[in-house]
């Protein structure tokens, strides 16, 4: 099997360290492909001293959907997998790969357990493979599914997860517009082209140890970085699932259910915290400015997007630009 190990990171140094380590020793013979930046902690030299990563591609932009379409970009393989690089792969994570994607009896000396693999829908073409997480002693026991306006949808994990190619190319990579929820919405775009996602058991990661400080980034929010948590930014959550439901279901009142429930949710989950004196009334009626504007927002780009692409749902997708780097280091 040709698997290519996509790792997009931005200020992880040590984390990615790790990560790199775990794939060395699980899957040594995979291209590694690290997309990187723009950091500001060293890890540029770090990866350019380890003989064992392929390719070190620049980027300018903060975007993960960008980082990650950057490395698709420069994948070889038939077979292309994304990890984060605050995850350590397990032992037989590349094994459990090769179960799903490559199941066939050619592949000397792999040990194949397919444990726990589906396919949704009785559909056939498997599209992408994910596996649980350890993290904290916890473990995620299977995939999580939803059902949206008929079409079951099962949700990929995209710090750990592997697509095959055509699957990638046939559905355009990932959608550059958003700044969160890129996986996500790749599994719809993988529900309405009837790929399979496959669960594997042995497929597992688990989150790296190092927790790191949150930087602000250049629109003055914190960014996700060494590993650190941020507050939740209900502006771009609103207007990233606003646009992902628009986008791939249209205007219609399975979406607007939907964004309705959420925000339900979540504005009873604020009250409750300003009852309880986490909070101020005055940040929960910001917080519900914010969910207004995002979904507004995002419904408009959503019905923009399928109108610009009625076929991929994916404007924004890997073929719509040639520029994400802006410098790469090819051992190949």
């Amino acid at each position: 099997m040709q698997l290519s190990v996509v790792v997009p990171t931005l200020n992880g140094r040590t984390q990615l360290a790790a990560c790199l380590d775990a794939l060395a020793a699980t899957a040594p013979e995979s291209e590694v492909i690290v997309v990187n930046g723009p950091s500001a902690d060293g890890t540029t030299g770090m990866v350019r001293e380890r003989e064992d990563v392929d390719v070190l591609v620049e980027v300018a932009d903060r975007n993960l959907n960008v980082a990650r379409n950057a490395g698709i970009e420069h994948a070889t393989g038939e077979w292309v997998a994304l990890v984060g690089h605050d995850r350590t792969v397990e032992p037989g994570w590349r094994d459990a790969v090769a179960a799903a994607l490559d199941p066939g009896p050619a592949r000397a000396g792999a040990h194949v357990h397919a444990e726990g693999y589906a396919m949704p829908g009785g559909r056939e073409r498997v599209g992408a493979v994910t596996g649980p997480t350890e993290a904290d002693g916890d473990r995620n026991d299977g995939p999580e599914s939803r059902t949206i306006a008929g079409r079951e949808v099962t949700y990929v994990d995209g710090r750990n997860v592997a697509f095959a190619r055509d699957a990638l190319d046939a559905l355009d990579g990932f959608d550059e517009y958003l700044r969160t929820g890129g996986a996500r919405d790749l599994a719809h775009r993988l529900a309405a082209a009837e790929y399979a996602v496959a669960w594997q058991e042995g497929m597992c990661v688990r989150d790296a140890a190092t927790v790191g400080p949150v930087r602000p980034d250049s629109h003055g929010r914190a960014a996700i970085s060494d590993g650190g948590r941020t507050e939740r930014d209900w502006y771009w959550k609103y207007r990233a699932l606003a646009y992902r439901l628009v986008k791939n279901y249209g205007v219609r009142p399975t979406t607007a259910r939907r964004l309705a429930s959420h925000a339900a949710r979540d504005a009873f989950s604020g009250f409750a915290g300003v009852a309880r004196g986490n909070g101020t009334p005055s940040a929960w009626f910001g917080n519900g400015r914010d969910v207004l504007t995002g979904s507004g927002r995002g419904e408009g780009a959503g019905l923009l997007a399928r109108w610009r692409d009625r076929d991929r749902r994916n404007p924004n997708g890997l073929s719509s630009r040639s520029d994400r780097a802006v410098a790469i280091y090819d051992r190949r």
